[in-house]
C-alpha cells in the first residue's frame, strides 16, 4: 500500500509582519533589480505655525513620471492626519480603503493616525499621469487642540505614494520597506541584518514623515552607522524634516517629507549590517515609512516537501522535495547541504546538485530510514543549509526560513494472525489438493476486500508471486505454511496457516481379474501406492505358501515371484491371503483375502 501526499508550493516575492505594527518594522522586502520613487502632496495651505489659518484641503495632486524601462511591481499609498482617522479615500476617483492603520498619541488631547493601502493595480493600469488623492476630510479635527491661535500647531494632512519598480539596467539590490507610525523626538533606531554589501554605489535610504516644520531645526538629524547625512541645500544635515520631496525637488510639502539620501559613502563593501538613527530635539515628527536600497547579493534557500511514499511494514520513506532560491539576489551554490530530522534525530543528509539561479528551484529525492527508537508517529523536519550538526555554510538574506516540517505516520502491519492447520489425505508422494479460499471461509475470515495467497512472507510483503488458483492448490512441501493478504486500507492484514498431508487408510478391493482386458487387471489397493511408499505386500496361497512379495514399485498382477516353481506364471482362480505391512507408525499391518478370477 502506497500513501502519498503532496505539498503545495507557494512562490512569494516579499513577506509581511504584523498588520497593525506601530513601531517601524520590516513590512516587505524585494530582492532583484529593483529601485523606487515616491510622489505625494500636502493638504495644508501653509505650514502649521502659530497664528496661521486652520483651513485644510480635502484633495491634492502630484505627477508620476517613470522611464519606459521601469516596470511597476508594487505601489503603496500612505496618508495621515490628526484625530482617529479617515480610512476611505479616492485615488483618481477610484475608492480606496485602508488595508492597515496606525495611530500615535502625543499627549492626553492629541492623537494622530496614518493609513496604508496597496494600490499596485491602480498605478500599473494608469501609469505616468497626474494622481489626485481626494475625499480626505479632516476639517472637523483641525480646530482645538491641533490648531491654536498662539503656540505651535499640529494640524496637518497629506499623502504619499511609494512606487517600487524593476529595471533590468539596475544592479541586483535588496529593497526593504519598513513602516509603522513612530514619533521622533525620541531616538528611532533601525538595525538592518543579513546584509552582504558587494557594492555601495547607489545605496540610498528614504522615508515618509509627517508634521515636520522647516522653521524648527534642533538636533534634527538622520544618521547611518553613526554618520550624520544630508543632501543640502534641500535637506541640511540639521533639518531633515523640512517639508521637501527629494525626488521632485519640491520644498512646499507643508508639514510632510518624502526624502531620500545617498548613503554610498556611509556603508562599506562587506558590511553585514547597518544601523539607521533618526533624532529630533524640538520638532514633533512622526515617521511612517523607511526604505533602504542596497546592493546586497545573497541567496535565500527554502525547502518544501512535494511528495512522499510510505509502504506497509516498512520504516523507509521515499521523499521528494524542492529547494528554492526565491526572493534572492544571488545564486544558491551547488552542494548546499540538506539535513532531515525525525523528532530532532538526524535520519538523512544530502545536498543540492547544481547552482540554483535567482527565483529558481531544484527537485531532489531521498530515502530515509526511521529507526525503531523514533516511534511510528513523528515530525519530519527538512533543513536546507544544514550539515547535520545544525551548522550552516552559506550567508543568506533570511537565516530563519530554511526549514519545513511535516507530521508523518508509518504504516504498521497488524500482527500476523495464525489460523489452525488444515489436513488433507495424501494423493501421492506427500502431495494433496487444498482449497485455500475455503480454509479462510471456514475460519470466519472477512474477505470482503481483495485477498491474495502467497507461499512466503517475503512474497506477500512484495505483493509478488501470488498463488494464481488458490481454490485448487497442491502443496510443495509437507508441512507447508501459506500466507494470506487481505487489503485493509491504508495497509493490510496477514493470516498464516499450515497445510499438512497425511496418509489416510487405503481401500483394499475384494478381488481382481488379470485377464489382460485392461479392466481390474491388478490388485489395485487405492491409497497405498505412492502414499505408503515403504509398504511391503505378501501373498499366500490357501496352503500358506508365500507366492508373491511386492512393494511400492512392484504391485501384484496375479503373477508368482516366490516359491520353487511357476515363477512368472499367473496363479489359478481362487482365494489368496495377503499381508500389508505399511511401515508407518500410525498404521498396523493389514491382513485379509482377495479373490482372483479370470
Amino acid at each position: 500500500m502506497r500513501l502519498s501526499k503532496f505539498a503545495i508550493v507557494v512562490f512569494v516575492l516579499a513577506f509581511s509582519l504584523s498588520s497593525f505594527a506601530q513601531n517601524i518594522e520590516l513590512f516587505q522586502q524585494f530582492n532583484g533589480r529593483y529601485d523606487y520613487t515616491a510622489i505625494g502632496n500636502t493638504l495644508n495651505i501653509v505650514e502649521n505655525q502659530a497664528f496661521t489659518p486652520c483651513d485644510i484641503l480635502t484633495s491634492s495632486s502630484s505627477n508620476l513620471s517613470l522611464n519606459s524601462n521601469q516596470n511597476v511591481v508594487a505601489a503603496y499609498i500612505y496618508w495621515a492626519g490628526p484625530g482617529t482617522g479617515d480610512f476611505d479615500i479616492e485615488v483618481n476617483g477610484i475608492p480606496v480603503t485602508a488595508d492597515r492603520t496606525f495611530n500615535h498619541t502625543l499627549d492626553e488631547l492629541r492623537v494622530f493616525f496614518a493609513a496604508f493601502a496597496d494600490i499596485t493595480s491602480i498605478i500599473q493600469n494608469q501609469g505616468n499621469t497626474t494622481y489626485t488623492v481626494s475625499e480626505i476630510d479632516l476639517s472637523d479635527v483641525m480646530a482645538f487642540p491641533y490648531c491654536v491661535v498662539s503656540g505651535s500647531g499640529t494640524n496637518f494632512g497629506g499623502w504619499a505614494i511609494t512606487v517600487i519598480y524593476e529595471d533590468f539596467n539596475l544592479p541586483l539590490n535588496q529593497l526593504n520597506v519598513y513602516d509603522g507610525l513612530q514619533g521622533v523626538p525620541e531616538t528611532l533606531t533601525i538595525v538592518l541584518d543579513n546584509l552582504n554589501v558587494l557594492d555601495n554605489e547607489g545605496a540610498k535610504i528614504g522615508f515618509v514623515a509627517w508634521e515636520g516644520d522647516s522653521g524648527l531645526a534642533v538636533n534634527e538629524q538622520l544618521s547611518i552607522n553613526g554618520n550624520v547625512i544630508g543632501n543640502p541645500p534641500l535637506n541640511p544635515i540639521n533639518n531633515a524634516f523640512n517639508g521637501t520631496n527629494s525626488f521632485t525637488g519640491s520644498s512646499d510639502l507643508f508639514n510632510m517629507d518624502i526624502d531620500v539620501y545617498d548613503i554610498q559613502n556611509n556603508i562599506n563593501i562587506g558590511d553585514t549590517s547597518a544601523t539607521i538613527t533618526l533624532t529630533s530635539g524640538q520638532d514633533f515628527v512622526m515617521i511612517n515609512n523607511v526604505i533602504t536600497v542596497l546592493n546586497s547579493q545573497l541567496p535565500d534557500a527554502t525547502i518544501l516537501v512535494n511528495d512522499y511514499d510510505i509502504f506497509c511494514g516498512d520504516r523507509t520513506i521515499d521523499l521528494e522535495f524542492t529547494v528554492f532560491n526565491t526572493n534572492s539576489t544571488d545564486f544558491l551554490p551547488a552542494n548546499t547541504a540538506v539535513a532531515f530530522y525525525a523528532d530532532n534525530t538526524l535520519v538523512g543528509l544530502t545536498a543540492t546538485q547544481n547552482d540554483i539561479p535567482i527565483n529558481d528551484f531544484e527537485n531532489g529525492t531521498v530515502s530515509l530510514f526511521i529507526p525503531e527508537s523514533i516511534g511510528d508517529s513523528f515530525t519530519l523536519t527538512l533543513v536546507v543549509d544544514d550539515d547535520g550538526f545544525g551548522n550552516s555554510a552559506i550567508t543568506e538574506i533570511i537565516e530563519t526560513n530554511n526549514s519545513f516540517e511535516i507530521n508523518l505516520d508509518l504504516l504498521i502491519i497488524p500482527p500476523i494472525e495464525t489460523l489452525p492447520q488444515t489436513l488433507s489425505c495424501d494423493k501421492a508422494f506427500n502431495s494433496a489438493t487444498f482449497d485455500l479460499v475455503d480454509i479462510l471461509n471456514s475460519n470466519n475470515i472477512n474477505m470482503s476486500n481483495n485477498v491474495r495467497f502467497f507461499e512466503t512472507l517475503a512474497d506477500l510483503e512484495m505483493n509478488s508471486n501470488e498463488i494464481l488458483i488458490p481454490e485448487n492448490y497442491s502443496n510443495t512441501s509437507n508441512p507447508q505454511t501459506i500466507y494470506a493478504r487481505i487489503e485493509n486500507p491504508p495497509c493490510y492484514n496477514v493470516y498464516a496457516f499450515d497445510i499438512l498431508v497425511e496418509n489416510c487408510p487405503p481401500h483394499i478391493p475384494d478381488g481382481f481379474s488379470p485377464n489382460g482386458d485392461h479392466t481390474n487387471d491388478w490388485f489395485n489397493i487405492q491409497g497405498l501406492y505412492n502414499i505408503f511408499e515403504r509398504h511391503e505386500l505378501k501373498i499366500y496361497n490357501r496352503y500358506g505358501t508365500l507366492i508373491f512379495e511386492g512393494n511400492n514399485d512392484n504391485p501384484w498382477y496375479g503373477l508368482i515371484n516366490r516359491g520353487l516353481n511357476n515363477h512368472g506364471k499367473l496363479v489359478p482362480v481362487g482365494t489368496y491371503f495377503y499381508i500389508i505391512n505399511f511401515n508407518d507408525p500410525n498404521y498396523q499391518s493389514e491382513v485379509g483375502w482377495v479373490y482372483v478370477n479370470y
